[in-house]
């Protein structure tokens, strides 16, 4: 690791089990777990910086930008 953190998020616990158990089944920590699917994720960002299994955030109001 090049800039370790510890983040200060509070996740339901059933979610942090969750990880942990995918990691384990998976033979990595929970933070390499957790590395990894970032990483996986950053693939699937849509032109709005979110994955595309998330809803679109609402854009009404912007101005059309032509894209030819």
């Amino acid at each position: 690791m090049v800039d370790p953190v510890i983040p200060g998020w509070k996740i339901e616990r059933a979610s942090r089990d969750l990880i942990a158990n995918m990691a384990a089944a998976a033979g990595v920590s929970a933070s390499v777990f957790l590395e990894l699917m970032a990483e996986h994720t950053r693939s699937e960002l849509t032109i709005q910086g979110i994955p595309a299994w998330m809803p679109e955030k609402d854009r009404s109001g912007e101005l059309p930008i032509d894209s030819r």
